[in-house]
């Protein structure tokens, strides 16, 4: 008997974990709060690094590479940076083992304890910084435009593959510039790569928006988001970039002697996006099925099944498949011929049904007798039945209708979903269902964490170039001059 899965509406937290297992992307590793990504889950992240470090390097970024371990002393230097991930820090304290007098095994050794302990970053602005402070003398030093791949540790408590982990892989961009203007450009700059990213290849529509005081990153002046809607009203934060004034650039001395000699602290950025995207393109664009991958994402976008009784008919459907798979590749499109005499046809169907792949070929014998293939597309879970004599071109053409599809699928739920509302009491009745709700705010910290206490419901961003509109807080009453996006969030 087939093994029957959660549905999205059944239970979608289960639906989501069983998925990943499915897929084949992650499993939960034995180190507590950590994943292993395993191959197939991992070729879809490093196609999003990819494009990802294409466009930072087309915007004049370099990748650089910065330690794991930060003294702890640097920490300390920025307060409010300090303060906002004291509690998720892992600290080393101890350098070397050895083996336990009694024969119990290895224990730490207590006379290697460091001057100084070390943490396991959970971002790099400190340990960059204290760099940077050696690489900058002059206004001729400036821009500097520095990107790193990393792995970060924050010790979350409660974790979920992608979503959250005490590791994960991320980006993380620093950069260090001469004017404020120049770096809240970049901010800018930074977050419109993000969006068009999440739209582009993801199809997955965003928000760009501005976090509110609260909700900025620890030791910024201003954040700035990218906010997507998942399939089940929950709002996602897919990345951030953040103006950090001259925060840093004061906490580690950085200074630069401009065009007439004067010293003047320089002003920095930083921005990044994690594996947390893996989690965003499975709850975009999944079905009770499994996986659903734009074909811009897609590590396989098309695969061959044959189906055949005789060595003879498996040989001529193989010499089709493999012919079609040189014109496919030739054009940029992943192609894989499954010929695997262990697994039937029906089972490799439902295996890369649950990967996602977006096309889906088979062939027969009655099909190679009278020159065609079966074409079936992921998305919609259709088929047809096309002459084999140019169906490359069929494929390149299914394949842009797919990534449009899903992008305009993900946009109808977001604008289905998406509604103002003016009364605290209908809010409160309305947010367990999901969406984005367009409410009036009174810009005080106050109402924030009220409404956040009586409905987990947060303000996920003010967005960008979103026109004023005279209003009174849906919770006190007071003056608004603009609606915000509230939402519950992972």
């Amino acid at each position: 008997m087939a093994q029957k899965f959660a549905t999205r509406e059944e239970d979608y937290s289960k639906w989501y974990n069983e998925l990943v297992y499915r897929a084949d992307l992650a499993e939960h590793s034995d180190v507590r709060g950590c994943m292993v990504i395993k191959p197939y889950g991992y070729a879809i992240w490093e196609k999003m690094r990819e494009i990802l470090d294409a466009k930072f390097k087309e915007t004049g970024h370099s990748n650089a590479y910065f330690p794991l371990l930060i003294p702890k002393s640097y920490l300390s230097k920025e307060a409010s940076h300090v303060e906002g991930f004291a509690k998720e820090c892992a600290v080393v304290t101890h350098y070397r083992l050895k083996n336990a007098e009694d024969g119990s095994g290895i224990i730490v050794d207590p006379d290697a304890k460091l001057e100084e302990e070390l943490i396991i970053r959970p971002t790099s602005e400190t340990i960059i910084w204290n760099s940077y402070k050696k690489w900058i003398q002059s206004y001729r030093d400036l821009p500097i435009l520095i990107n790193q791949w990393a792995n970060v540790v924050r010790w979350e408590m409660r974790t979920r593959l992608f979503l959250r982990t005490a590791e994960f892989l991320w980006q993380e961009g620093h950069t260090a510039h001469a004017t404020s203007t120049e770096a809240i450009a970049e901010a800018e700059l930074m977050l419109d790569v993000y969006a068009d990213f999440a739209e582009q290849y993801m199809a997955m529509p965003v928000l760009k928006g501005r976090k509110t005081a609260s909700e900025r990153f620890a030791g910024a002046e201003d954040t700035y988001c990218i906010e997507a809607m998942m399939q089940d009203g929950k709002a996602l934060q897919a990345g951030t970039s953040h103006f950090l004034g001259q925060n840093f650039a004061k906490a580690f001395e950085v200074k630069y002697a401009d065009k007439e000699g004067k010293l003047e602290y320089v002003w920095a950025t930083s921005w990044g996006v994690s594996t947390r995207l893996m989690g965003a393109l499975i709850m975009t664009h999944s079905d009770d099925e499994g996986l659903v991958l734009p074909p811009a994402l897609a590590p396989i976008q098309v695969v061959a099944v044959p189906i055949h009784r005789t060595d003879e008919e498996l040989a001529a459907i193989t010499e089709k498949f493999e012919a079609l798979g040189k014109k496919l590749k030739s054009m940029g499109i992943s192609f894989k011929y499954d010929h695997d005499d262990n697994k039937r046809p029906g089972w490799k169907f439902a295996e890369y049904e649950a990967k996602g792949v977006p096309v889906r070929l088979a062939m027969g014998p009655r099909d190679l007798e009278n020159g065609l293939v079966e074409v079936a597309r992921r998305d919609e879970k259709t088929k047809q039945v096309v002459s084999f004599d140019g169906v490359e071109g069929v494929i390149e053409q299914l394949l842009m209708d797919i990534q449009e599809n899903l992008l305009n699928k993900a946009r109808l739920l977001r604008s289905t979903n998406t509604r103002k509302i003016d009364s605290y009491d209908e809010f409160k009745q309305e947010i367990d269902k999901g969406g984005f709700f367009l409410a009036h705010w009174d810009g005080t910290a106050e109402t924030e964490a009220k409404v956040k206490e009586e409905t987990q419901a947060t303000i996920r961003c003010l967005v960008l170039d979103e026109p004023d509109e005279n209003g009174v807080c849906m919770v006190t009453g007071k003056p608004s001059q603009r609606r915000v996006v509230f939402a519950k969030a992972y």
